[in-house]
């Protein structure tokens, strides 16, 4: 799809929905797209499992992305044992037996086989590109958006099969590219910690080939939430 209509779709998406930050595009490739720097912060010193990656958790490059456009590679993702199975970089198998993982189980914040019910991208990407979706150098698989209980409340208005998810966050990835499904998470502790997410906001990611469609409904939608907006507020003043 041409660069402009991305911008105008990012354009509108924000403007129906007032939000705060910028959508998101997010790719999954086998090959590393020409013309995107890769994200070149240093690796972190292992731990002692051998984890290591450029920032805490895959969750973290949703954050970075609003500023600019990158690529990263599975080893990027490493850290987190979650977000690598969540995102097709690693197997279950691969990320059993890690740190992290023992962690949320004994912990009792994660059940005993975890790493089993969770979906997961498929194809088994070797890179995974972000960016602003205004100013997106490839074509998004899935566009990312953060967003308060209002807006969320607008868009569940809108999309009636919106699916409400909850731990881990990045579960929601592979919901919307490998179902189809526009899906919110309410968020996990381990997300929110490592980015910084703050207590008010949610994510939530649309396949990119259905926003389009979000944004018509949105429109519609977002008519009788004026209409109704007027209403309640002059039918209030009674009661001043």
């Amino acid at each position: 799809m041409p660069a402009q209509e991305w911008q105008k779709m990012s354009a509108e998406l924000t403007s129906a929905l007032h939000l705060a930050h910028p959508p998101i595009g997010i790719t999954f490739s086998t090959e590393a797209p020409e013309g995107v720097a890769p994200f070149d912060a240093p690796m972190a010193e292992p731990a002692p499992d051998g984890r290591t990656g450029r920032v805490p958790a895959g969750c973290v490059f949703w954050m970075r992305a609003a500023e600019s456009a990158f690529t990263t590679e599975a080893a990027d993702h490493g850290n987190c044992s979650v977000g690598s199975l969540t995102h097709g970089l690693k197997t279950a198998e691969e990320v059993a037996g890690n740190g992290d993982v023992a962690a949320l189980v004994e912990s009792g914040w994660a059940p005993e086989g975890m790493l089993s019910m969770l979906p997961a991208v498929t194809g088994r990407p070797t890179h995974v590109t972000y960016g602003p979706l205004g100013a997106t150098p490839v074509d998004p698989d899935v566009v990312m958006i953060r967003m308060n209980a209002k807006q969320l409340m607008v868009l569940s208005d809108a999309v009636p099969d919106l699916r409400i998810e909850g731990k881990p966050q990045c579960h929601i990835i592979p919901l919307a590219t490998e179902e189809g499904a526009v899906a919110a998470s309410v968020g996990c502790m381990l997300s929110r910690v490592r980015t910084g997410m703050s207590s008010h906001e949610t994510a939530c990611v649309i396949p990119a080939g259905r926003l389009g469609e979000v944004l018509e409904q949105l429109e519609t939608t977002s008519r009788a939430d004026a209409a109704v907006a007027a209403y309640a507020g002059e039918d209030a003043r009674r009661f001043l």
